[in-house]
C-alpha cells in the first residue's frame, strides 16, 4: 500500500510515501541499522523503542505468525514506524511489541517529515486494524503515537495506564535540598555512610554484559525473596532477552550497567536505559547484606542515576513505572502514561467491550486494594509460590 500526503495528491515538494506491513521476522531484523537512524530522528522516542530492546524482546516472547509492523518510507528511508503484534485474547487485538516488561511503548516518526509521516502512520494502522482493536498501553505523556491518534479516522478512547515517578535532571545535592529538611539530613547521614565503606562503582564494557545481568538477577532474586519477586524476572526467557539487549544497547550507548562492588566482591547491579531525553531505571539487584550494614540501597542507586544525567543533561530521571513508597519520600513527579484504544468505526461495539473489560479489571483491582489492606502481602506469597513452581 502507498501513501502520499493527506487528503489526495502529494503536495509540491513531498515525496511520495510508502506504508508496508511487516509480518516477517527476518525482515524486521534486517531493520537494524535504519531503524536505530528512525530512533534518533525521533525526539521524543524512549530505550524502549530501540532495536536492540524490540527484536530482543520478539526473540525471546514473539509467536509465529504474529508480528505486525507498520512502516512507512520516504524515497527509501525508513521515516516511521509502528511495532506492534496480534493477540487473540481477550479479544483480538494488536498491542505493542515490548510486552508487560516494557515501561513505554510508543510509536516513531522521523521529526524532519512528522507532517508527512503522521498521517500516513495513521493510515497505514487504520489498514492494519481490520477486524481488531489496536491497544496501545504505557504510553508517556508527549509520545509520538498522540499525533497518530490525531488523525485516526475511527473510533478511539483514552484511558489511564501506569503511573511513573521523574525528577527533573538535577545534581544529587540539589535533589536532596528538595525533600524536606529533617528527610535531608537523613539522606546526608546515609551517604556518608555510603562513602565510608568505600563501595566503588564499575562502569560494565559490551563482554561484560552477560556475567553481571546474571548476577544483577540473582541479587535481585535474593533482595525481594520473602517479599514477592516478580516471576517474570526469574524465568529464563526474561535473563536471555535482558542478556541480548543488554549487550547490543551498552554497545550503542543506548543502556548502562553498573556494579557497585565492596572489598571487591559486587554487592549490587542495576541496568539503565539512556535516549536523548530520558534516564530510566530499569532493574537493580542488592545483595541483603547491604540492608544489614545499614546501606540505603536506593540512595546510592538515585545519587548514582543523579550524576550521571546531570553530567549528560539529559532531560528528565526516572524511576519508571510504580508508586512504591521508598520512592515518594524523594518528591518525584508523578507521570500517569496513557492507554490508546483505536477501532475502525464499524468496529465501535469491539472497542466499547474491551474498554469496558479493562475498565472493569481496573475498578477490580482498586476496590480490592482499599477493602483488603493485606491484599500485598497475598500477591507476595502467591508470587513466591509461582517463582518456586518456576524453578522447580
Amino acid at each position: 500500500m502507498t501513501a502520499g500526503s493527506p487528503g489526495g495528491p502529494a503536495a509540491p515538494g513531498f515525496r511520495e510515501l510508502s506504508v508496508t506491513l511487516c509480518r516477517d521476522p527476518r525482515q524486521f531484523a534486517a531493520l537494524e541499522a535504519e531503524w536505530n537512524r528512525l530512533l534518533r530522528a525521533c525526539p521524543t522516542a524512549t530505550p524502549f523503542q530501540s532495536h536492540a530492546w524490540l527484536h530482543s524482546w520478539w526473540l525471546s516472547y514473539g509467536r509465529e505468525g504474529r508480528l505486525r509492523i507498520v512502516l512507512v518510507r520516504r524515497a527509501g528511508e525508513l521515516v516511521g514506524a509502528a511495532p506492534l503484534m496480534l493477540v487473540h485474547r481477550p479479544l483480538p487485538l494488536l498491542v505493542p511489541l515490548g510486552g508487560g516488561i516494557t515501561d513505554y511503548c510508543d510509536v516513531l516518526v522521523d521529526d524532519a517529515h512528522a507532517a508527512e509521516v503522521v498521517p500516513a502512520l495513521a493510515r497505514g494502522l487504520h489498514r492494519a486494524a481490520r477486524g481488531v482493536v489496536v491497544d496501545l498501553r504505557e504510553v508517556r505523556p508527549g509520545a509520538a503515537v498522540e499525533r497518530v491518534v490525531r488523525e485516526w479516522d475511527g473510533a478511539h478512547a483514552v484511558l489511564p495506564d501506569s503511573s511513573c515517578a521523574e525528577f527533573p535532571v538535577l545534581s544529587f545535592d540539589d535533589l536532596v535540598k528538595r525533600m524536606p529538611s529533617a528527610g535531608a539530613q537523613r539522606t546526608r547521614a546515609k551517604v556518608r555512610k555510603i562513602d565510608a565503606l568505600r563501595i566503588e562503582e564499575h562502569q560494565v564494557s559490551e563482554h561484560e554484559v552477560p556475567e553481571t545481568v546474571r548476577t544483577l538477577l540473582r541479587l535481585h532474586e535474593e533482595q525481594w525473596r520473602g517479599r514477592g519477586v516478580t516471576p517474570e524476572h526469574v524465568k529464563p526467557r526474561f535473563s536471555e532477552h535482558l542478556i541480548r539487549a543488554a549487550r547490543r544497547m551498552v554497545r550503542t550507548g543506548d543502556a548502562r550497567l553498573t556494579e557497585f562492588r565492596l572489598e571487591g566482591r559486587v554487592v549490587a547491579a542495576s541496568l539503565t536505559l539512556l535516549s536523548a531525553g530520558l534516564t530510566g531505571g530499569y532493574l537493580y539487584g542488592a545483595d541483603p547484606e547491604l540492608r544489614a550494614r545499614k546501606v540505603d540501597v536506593v540512595t546510592m542507586l538515585l545519587r548514582h542515576e543523579a550524576q550521571h544525567a546531570h553530567a549528560r543533561g539529559r532531560g528528565v530521571l526516572s524511576l519508571l513505572r510504580g508508586s512504591e513508597p521508598y520512592k515518594n519520600h524523594w518528591r518525584p513527579e508523578t507521570v500517569v502514561n496513557q492507554r490508546f484504544l483505536l477501532a475502525r468505526s464499524s468496529h465501535l461495539p469491539l472497542l466499547r467491550l474491551h474498554e469496558s473489560q479493562v475498565s472493569g479489571r481496573e475498578r477490580a483491582v482498586s476496590a480490592l486494594r482499599e477493602a483488603l489492606p493485606a491484599a500485598r502481602d497475598w500477591r507476595a506469597r502467591i508470587n513466591e509460590w509461582r517463582v518456586d513452581g518456576v524453578r522447580r
